[in-house]
């Protein structure tokens, strides 16, 4: 029997049960954002000169200096990779690149490597060696708790190492610091073993007080000459490349982290009825989906939920392609499409779920046969809809936000405020063979 068939509910299962739902139009809006991103052929060289900042006294002349470079989906990853690369070189050193991710890539070191690549980090782009492994060396331990500190081999037998990396609002905790530099020693650095043991021990020690002091155990443990940090803009365009010193990861990130909060794309409403996302994946978020965007974090541990957006229900539609599978955050769904469960890889998101101790987030929501079964499913739980006043999201994903299919009561919603523009009048929604006919949002032109 097929099993991925046991799971599907057909639709006209679903539409049976619902009864009469009626469904909204939509509507296309727009943000109206003020960026100022770094030009894509500026960056590479940008990111050289955030090497030239950093200060690496005491390497050798020709020492090996390893560059970590994580998993997330960071745009222009590949020439920042290649800029930090060349400004190592320039200052005479031998860099290599190692995967800093934690367990990602199913905690292979082939996997891992095959995530760099598919990020676009290849040793023909970057112009260097990729050393990847799962090896890792115990480094010492905290002083209060004993809690044991791991770091990647290759990286602590280097002359020096720099970590890249953006920094953002994390998906699990708020801090001085969350995702960045800091968590990438602590989490990505450690690999399986070393996320795995810093998760566990944020059970009873939040994350917001144990990054900070295993990162400074790493940092007074190890060579690190620096840092090479990133923020994005609300599209996911590189605003900042900036070397940070060793004395900087703390106090620097967390005023890189203030700008990065008020960068952050979110939902534009804080009451929404349903939210259909077309896919969610690593590469989006640590969650798959970002908890910051869709306001529920129910994995977290020991950390409260975001007080906005307020959504009633999530239908996500599909995974990303560079998440391979990994379906880490799912349990924040509603409803899923059949797409995202043939897709699914079990193996890869348990491991994400045991290193990160958040094994609800791997829960397999109820699995609908198409788009319209997932969207009458999400409206007729909400409680009595009415498709003129029903509040109603499609968004690509929680990182591409620029674009939004909206309901009417949205539209109107959108015509009253500066920050948003209405580019498509509200249309009936187009199915085909039970699917979206409509592009993904983020795809869309003012024509479409």
């Amino acid at each position: 029997m097929d099993t991925l068939d046991d799971l599907v509910v057909p639709e006209a299962t679903v539409l049976e049960a619902c009864g009469d739902t009626p469904l909204p139009e939509f509507g296309l809006i727009e943000r109206a954002w003020d960026t100022d991103p770094i030009p894509s052929d500026r960056v590479e060289s940008a990111a050289t000169e955030a090497v030239a900042s950093l200060d690496f006294d005491g390497v050798p002349e020709g020492g090996a200096v390893a560059v970590g470079a994580g998993s997330r989906g960071i745009d222009n990853l590949p020439s920042i990779v290649r800029g930090v690369v060349t400004g190592i070189e320039a200052a005479g050193y031998d860099p290599f690149v190692f995967p800093a991710m934690g367990s990602h890539g199913g905690a292979t070191g082939e996997g891992q490597r095959e995530m760099l690549e598919s990020l676009g980090v290849t040793e023909a782009a970057i112009g260097c060696e990729i050393r990847s492994s799962m090896d890792v060396v115990l480094v010492g331990e905290t002083a209060d708790r004993g809690v044991p500190v791991y770091a990647d081999a290759h990286a602590v037998e280097a002359d020096a190492i720099v970590p890249v990396n953006r920094v953002k609002p994390h998906t699990d905790y708020d801090g001085p610091v969350e995702s960045g530099l800091s968590k990438m020693l602590v989490i990505g650095m450690g690999k399986q073993r070393g996320a795995k043991t810093a998760h566990e021990w944020a059970i009873d020690w939040s994350f917001r007080n144990m990054i900070p002091e295993i990162a400074e155990k790493l940092l007074s443990e190890l060579p690190v000459a620096g840092g090479v940090a990133v923020v994005e803009d609300q599209f996911d365009d590189t605003t900042l490349i900036e070397g940070v010193p060793p004395s900087g990861f703390l106090d620097r990130e967390a005023e890189l982290l203030k700008r990065a909060y008020d960068l952050l794309p979110t939902v534009p409403f804080d009451d929404v009825d349903v939210l259909v996302l077309d896919r969610q994946g690593k590469d989006v978020s640590g969650q798959g989906m970002d908890t910051n965007v869709i306001g529920r974090r129910p994995f977290a541990i020991n950390e409260p939920a975001p007080e906005q957006p307020d959504i009633k229900r999530i239908y996500v539609r599909g995974l990303t392609e560079t998440t391979h599978g990994n379906a880490m955050g799912m349990g924040s769904a509603d409803f899923v499409h059949r797409d995202l469960a043939a897709d699914l890889d079990s193996s890869t998101s348990l491991i994400n779920a045991i290193t990160a101790s958040t094994t609800r987030g791997v829960r397999l929501p109820p699995v609908v046969e198409t788009d319209r079964a997932g969207l009458v499913a999400s409206l007729s739980t909400v409680g009595v809809v009415d498709p003129d006043t029903v509040r109603v999201l499609r968004a690509t994903d929680t990182m591409r936000l620029d674009r939004l299919y909206a309901s009417p009561a949205l539209v109107d919603a959108a015509r009253e405020r500066s920050d948003l523009r209405v580019v498509a009048e509200p249309s009936p929604i187009a199915f085909d063979d039970g699917g979206f006919a409509a592009p993904t949002p983020h795809e869309t032109s003012d024509d479409s």
